[in-house]
């Protein structure tokens, strides 16, 4: 039974108000690697897609999560119910441009 304790669902919610997911990860997942799963399966009909980690931040109970920390250090014990699967909400940094920078 330990096994399903070290797995967390999360699925992942767009700024639309669309899901990816959701899906199991080990605990010992990193945000980063959550982050490159997230571009693997953006919709390819979304339009502003993120091209790489650096282009998304991940929201969970209210923080920006941090690429080199894990799954498990991230999870909060308010959203921690038994069985249920926790929602990570997705913001998409658009592109610097050249415009920016004078």
């Amino acid at each position: 039974m330990s096994g399903a304790q070290d797995q967390l669902e999360i699925k992942f919610r767009l700024t639309d108000g669309s899901d990816i997911g959701p899906k199991y990860f080990p605990a010992a997942t990193s945000i980063s690697n959550l982050k490159e799963n997230i571009i693997a399966q953006w919709p390819k009909e979304k339009e502003n897609g993120p091209r790489t980690v650096k282009d998304i931040k991940l929201i969970s109970a209210g923080r920006i999560l941090e690429n080199n920390r894990t799954v498990a250090e991230c999870k909060s014990p308010l959203c921690d119910i038994p069985g249920g699967v926790t929602t990570m909400h997705v913001v998409v940094q658009p592109p610097q441009t050249e415009k920016g920078t004078l």
